[in-house]
């Protein structure tokens, strides 16, 4: 047993907090009163001489992230939320006693530092240490080779191992932080004001997405998690508000891949008194201004694509981005057989109640979507996939809905919403018809929506962002799973430890 707990590292570190304790030590400490927090100190000290000592007294905090030891010196870095800084110490600082219980913290415990700030002859920023105190034990070693862990689902099941040891999917995390604020900051100029709408809805609407449902016990009645916000935004603009966006999480009960998760980010916002077109201008401004002031540049690469954000963008109809991306001529003139042909040919699982404009939704994103690098404003979808949107004067089974098209992703869809509220409803019966033939994805019926549009909804444009998406175009990712910081996952099969 003595032999095994000398080289299991758990058992070693739980022996550890055991010694600690028995000693009289509190190894899990109230607080620490800090000075600085590292980036801080780098912002102050960073220009100083190699060799300087500034005679500065700090106290910082963080997690311990390497030893290294040189006999009666030692050398750490230790890392709080902002930034890296080195830490010095040696026996004739602490004395002998101390110096060896420091010597016996372990990488990836948390300690409280006071000491000088000074720079070393190879003109490395540190702190000297004087006094130090462990204020939480950390029981399981890091990985000492995280970057290399081939079980990527590891990484994302323990997401706060990976933000400890991977400083690059901090700078993710931190640059989606950045994007939220920069939507916000943006409409926020525009006059677009903030609301919140329920996440657990009576009715599910606002896409076409197989809802999630559970049970309200004390209403005794089924309620669905949220699949946009949309009907209820556009029930505000309905009342008056003429500039709305929402930053909300919706929940859809679809598959799981390197592009969907079942639970994600969305900005939805609707203007009254405008359209698509407008909506257009909109939406290639706000995210112009997003990627300028994340990147720096609006021309930049992703998965191997230059993507080139600068304005005008490329606006084709979504038969004209068949032809040119997926190199296929095909038409509302066509009969339902021959599309589906082509359809069946080009990958789509065909289903028997999928019409014209069905089949051609799904042609153009197996032929042509994944091939646009642009952004692209993909418009004129098909009415039967647009339960929603507006129909063209003169092209009924067409709709004023465009989607942006970049690196291959679908980033977000726009209409002219439609505000007659006996087409919605005959739409609504329509979306209700395929549910019966098995379509899950298809819209309900929602009565009280079809009230709110018979009081009258303006002229409205309204459109919709994928916040997950769009970090990672901004920070090359290939899967979502790297921008959403706990992704789901099945479940894990483990045994418990005492």
């Amino acid at each position: 047993m003595e032999e095994f707990l000398e080289t299991d590292p758990l058992l070693v570190r739980k022996k550890k907090l055991l010694d600690l304790i028995k000693s009289g030590e509190e190894p899990f400490k109230k607080r620490f009163a800090r000075t600085h927090i590292i980036e801080s100190l780098r912002e102050k000290f960073g220009g100083i001489a190699s060799g300087t000592e500034t005679g500065e007294i700090v106290r910082i905090a963080g997690r311990l992230m390497t030893f290294r030891y040189h006999g009666k010196a030692t050398f750490a870095d230790i890392r709080d939320g902002s930034e890296r800084i080195q830490l010095f110490t040696s026996r004739d600082v602490l004395g002998e006693k101390l110096y060896k219980k420091f010597c016996d913290l372990d990488i990836g415990d948390i300690v409280g530092i006071e000491g000088e700030v000074f720079k070393t002859r190879r003109g490395e920023l540190s702190v000297k240490v004087q006094k130090y105190e462990l204020l939480a034990k950390a029981l399981r070693p890091l990985p000492e080779k995280w970057h290399g862990l081939r079980d990527i689902e590891t990484r994302y099941r323990q997401r706060y191992v990976d933000l400890i040891v991977n400083e690059q999917v901090r700078e993710i995390f931190i640059i989606r932080s950045k994007v939220i604020k920069l939507l916000r900051e943006f409409l926020d100029k525009k006059g677009f004001i903030e609301v919140e709408t329920p996440m657990l809805q009576p009715v599910p609407g606002g896409a076409t997405a197989r809802p999630f449902i559970t049970h309200h016990n004390a209403l005794d009645m089924d309620l669905y998690m949220r699949v946009a916000p949309e009907l209820y935004l556009k029930r505000l603009v309905v009342g008056g508000f003429e500039k709305v966006y929402e930053l909300n999480r919706n929940f859809r009960n679809e598959g799981i891949s390197v592009r969907h998760n079942p639970e994600f980010t969305m900005l939805e916002f609707y203007q009254a008194y405008v359209d698509y077109n407008d909506m257009m201008d909109l939406v290639e401004d706000l995210l112009n201004y997003v990627v300028i002031n994340v990147k720096g540049t609006l021309i930049f690469e992703y998965q191997g694509m230059e993507l080139n954000f600068e304005k005008p963008w490329e606006r084709l109809t979504m038969l004209e981005a068949i032809k040119e991306y997926g190199n296929l001529e095909v038409s509302f003139d066509m009969e339902v057989d021959e599309l589906r042909k082509i359809a069946e040919s080009s990958g789509v699982d065909v289903k028997p109640y999928y019409g014209k404009g069905k089949l051609i939704t799904e042609i153009f994103e197996k032929t042509a979507e994944t091939k646009i690098a642009g952004p692209v404003i993909v418009y004129d979808y098909p009415e039967e996939v647009s339960p929603l949107a507006k129909k063209k004067k003169d092209a009924p089974y067409l709709t004023e809905h465009f989607e942006v098209i970049a690196g291959g992703l679908e980033i977000g869809p726009s209409f002219s919403e439609l505000n007659d509220p006996v087409d919605q409803a005959e739409r609504f019966k329509e979306q209700v018809n395929l549910l019966k033939r098995g379509e899950e994805e298809a819209q309900h019926y929602d009565y009280d929506y079809i009230r709110a549009l018979e009081y009258g909804l303006p002229p409205t444009g309204g459109a919709g962002i994928g916040i997950d998406r769009l970090v990672m175009l901004l920070t090359n990712m290939h899967s979502i799973r790297e921008v959403i910081l706990f992704p789901h996952l099945r479940p894990e099969s483990r045994v418990d430890e005492d």
